[in-house]
């Protein structure tokens, strides 16, 4: 690296490494944290007492509050320091971590859940910002985002199988208290390596932040319930129709007021507004994969959380390799085109992994699909991330990582929300238990491969550029 004396967003050069590694290990304890829960639901599920349906807000609470506290997260970086941001969701999460690892009923570790998300609402967009005002050079930037985009896949999958291991040897609840010590350790090394960014003027959009919300939680709250009673019961359609509103509500309060949460002149450059609409419909349909094929795997062919966790390997290692060889191959046909090349896969793997069945063998119907599916996710997540910031301004770095974190946690909670609708609609497919649960993952992940689907499109009609293969110049999306 550069050891010039040049100095951005009050972060001393010499402590780039520092910074980036400190990044780094807090966005990936957030993200092993929402995987190792997906292994874990067959344990916690057991040990509480939670509903098939109920369960799914073991994830939904702490993603909604996550995703609808992320513009507000990010704005707070804006107005009282990116540091101070980072320190105060580090403390948040590690705290609200060791109540879910106590948790003595299901109220109880939602509640957590949701506090936990909180957290992660203010630390998330703090990290990515501090990655854009620390590191301004083209190449330096273009290669700390690859990072920070492959942590998101790598983690995911390396959590699945930690999950797995903890549950079974230990208890589902270390996942959660392992925060604690590894948070503590975050937070003495971010006071002593990053320094404070600048402070702006201006307010915080308070409105906007419980508008967007409310409106997210209403919304999803609504298909959860028609998953458990019917689309006709007043409370399925009345949050779907709150929610429909107060999202509404926020859209135009956030083209009027003089400080807005979410900047809508992000939206301007057609390619970014396709980089968060394919996040989000990514995310959706991915999360099909993380949350019932866990359940597939210990419900139907009987593994144990351990051997359901070790399932994942295959997933994991091409996902990683695919990961590490993205900045190459983004410098060679552009990270636009190794975007729709990785969604592309996802989306083929999904669809093959769909064919699972009750008799069903790991080897040829769940561990091949989960390879070209891994390949697929390893070479999406990081040129997403690259999309989702390029060209913004740096008075807009905030709003915009905080926009590329909103995508990717509410796809997974309203991809949720819609897949347990399937599931539910699904059922009844066999009076014999496990036919049934095999039937119903199968169509879920018929549904994610839908949405995959519809993620590609989306990026081959917004985000592709028609243009020859670039050489170095062009393997970010230009600065418009």
């Amino acid at each position: 690296m550069n050891s010039s004396p040049h100095r951005t967003g009050g972060t001393q050069v010499g402590h780039r490494a520092g910074v980036l590694l400190l990044v780094l290990a807090s966005y990936l304890m957030i993200v092993l944290d929402i995987s190792i829960v997906i292994t874990g639901l067959p344990k916690i599920r057991e040990s509480l007492g939670f509903s098939p349906a109920a369960l799914s807000w073991v994830h939904t609470a702490y993603t909604l509050s996550f995703g609808g506290l992320l513009m507000a997260g990010a704005r707070a970086g804006d107005l009282f320091g990116r540091k101070r941001m980072f320190v105060l969701g580090l403390v948040v999460f590690l705290l609200a971590s060791l109540a879910i690892g106590l948790a003595p009923s299901p109220a109880f570790l939602v509640g957590a859940r949701a506090v936990q998300g909180m957290g992660s609402a203010i630390l998330a967009p703090a990290t990515l910002s501090l990655l854009s005002v620390t590191f301004t050079d083209g190449a330096e930037r273009a290669k700390a985002l690859g990072w920070y985009g492959a942590t998101a896949g790598v983690g995911a999958s390396i959590g699945m199988v930690l999950g797995g291991v903890l549950a079974d040897l230990l208890s589902w609840r270390v996942g959660f208290f392992i925060n604690v010590p590894i948070g503590l350790a975050l937070v003495w090394g971010a006071l002593r390596y990053v320094e404070e960014t600048p402070k702006h003027a201006g307010r915080l959009d308070v409105l906007g932040a419980v508008l967007s919300t409310v409106g997210m939680v209403a919304l999803v709250y609504g298909l959860v319930e028609a998953a458990e009673t019917s689309w006709l019961a007043p409370q399925s359609w009345l949050p779907l129709l709150a929610g429909t509103v107060l999202l509404a509500g926020f859209f135009t309060h956030e083209a009027r007021t003089a400080q807005p949460l979410l900047p809508l002149r992000l939206f301007n450059n057609r390619a970014r507004s396709g980089a968060y609409a394919a996040r989000l419909l990514f995310l959706a349909g991915v999360i099909g994969f993380w949350f019932y094929l866990t359940q597939y795997l210990q419900g139907v062919l009987g593994m144990r959380p351990l051997q359901a966790g070790m399932a994942f390997l295959p997933a994991t290692i091409v996902q990683l390799l695919a990961a590490l060889g993205v900045s190459r191959l983004a410098h060679r046909f552009g990270n636009d085109r190794v975007l729709a090349a990785g969604v592309a896969l996802t989306a083929a793997g999904m669809a093959w992994l769909a064919q699972v069945g009750a008799h069903s063998s790991y080897l040829s119907s769940v561990a091949l699909p989960m390879v070209v599916l891994g390949i697929g996710q390893g070479l999406a997540l990081s040129p997403l991330t690259v999309a989702g910031v390029a060209g913004v301004a740096p008075s807009d770095a905030g709003a915009a990582s905080g926009l590329v974190n909103a995508s990717h946690q509410l796809g997974g909670s309203v991809g949720l929300a819609m897949l347990v609708v399937v599931f539910s609609a699904a059922g009844g497919y066999s009076p014999d238990a496990t036919v049934d649960l095999a039937h119903r993952v199968s169509m879920s992940l018929d549904a994610s491969a839908v949405l995959l689907a519809l993620a590609l499109l989306v990026v081959i009609s917004c985000v592709v550029q028609r243009r020859p293969l670039p050489g170095a110049a062009n393997a970010l999306p230009a600065t418009h």
